[in-house]
């Protein structure tokens, strides 16, 4: 199996054992969870809105430094501090899907890292 790191700057770095995504097959994007940390202050933004627009910017950078495109995606997972969230989430993220948009599931009621409020990850198909 070929497999290739995807690092980028328009993400933060990767804060323990894991990489930002992996191209798998020249293929398959593996994008780890993304949460609202700022890429330059390494500081997590402000609120659910402000982090779920941070996670998905960074998660469309590793995407896109994959060779592919959110129209790409075929699976999201959000994961939420607190299921009351979701509304505002969704609100955010409808702005980045927004037509044939991807399989998604959204969990409530967990703990995540740094103390973020959402964490976003993804798989894509690179369509080359």
């Amino acid at each position: 199996m070929s497999r290739k790191v995807i690092a980028t700057p328009g993400a933060p770095p990767a804060v323990a054992a894991y990489s930002q995504g992996i191209l798998a097959e020249g293929r398959y994007v593996f994008v780890s969870g993304q949460v609202g940390l700022d890429p330059d202050t390494k500081q997590m933004v402000d609120g659910i809105t402000a982090q779920t627009e941070r996670a998905l910017q960074s998660l469309k950078a590793i995407v896109e430094a994959s060779g592919a495109t959110l129209k790409d995606v075929v699976k999201v997972t959000v994961l939420l501090n607190t299921i009351e969230d979701y509304a505002a989430m969704n609100e955010v993220y409808a702005r980045y899907f927004t037509e044939d948009q991807p399989a998604r599931a959204a969990f409530g009621g967990l703990e995540l890292p740094l103390g973020a409020l959402v964490e976003i990850e993804c798989i894509a198909v690179v369509n080359n």
